[in-house]
């Protein structure tokens, strides 16, 4: 198992303390400090079942910079953007054997745990 995790996100702290107190075993990476490449995320999306316009974060500063929201639905674009600026990324990011889930709400974190 691993999260990729924001320790100054709340959403990501919390899915992190919850895989702690289920005593799972899993990786942390830091996606900012060690980003995607654009084939992971490709295929982390994949897993999620999701496009990234799906699973990008809007209001951040850089999604209005690059104008995200009237920006053309071409997957391999918005990946290419996603990973030159992972902060776009919805976090945290569980991923799970061949499933990953954006897990940002106490159920789909203890789906993860129990699915295991």
């Amino acid at each position: 198992m691993e999260i990729w995790h924001n320790p100054r996100c709340s959403k990501s702290r919390a899915a992190k303390a919850a895989l702690d107190e289920a005593g799972v075993e899993y990786t942390e990476r830091r996606y900012l400090d060690d980003p995607p490449t654009a084939e992971e995320l490709d295929a982390v999306l994949t897993r999620i079942g999701a496009e990234p316009w799906d699973v990008a974060r809007l209001n951040e500063p850089v999604a209005k910079e690059l104008g995200l929201r009237e920006l053309a639905h071409d997957r391999a674009r918005w990946i290419e953007i996603m990973a030159a600026n992972p902060v776009l990324i919805q976090r945290p990011i569980v991923l799970t054997g061949e499933t990953a889930v954006v897990a940002r709400d106490d159920a789909t974190v203890r789906r993860v745990v129990d699915v295991r």
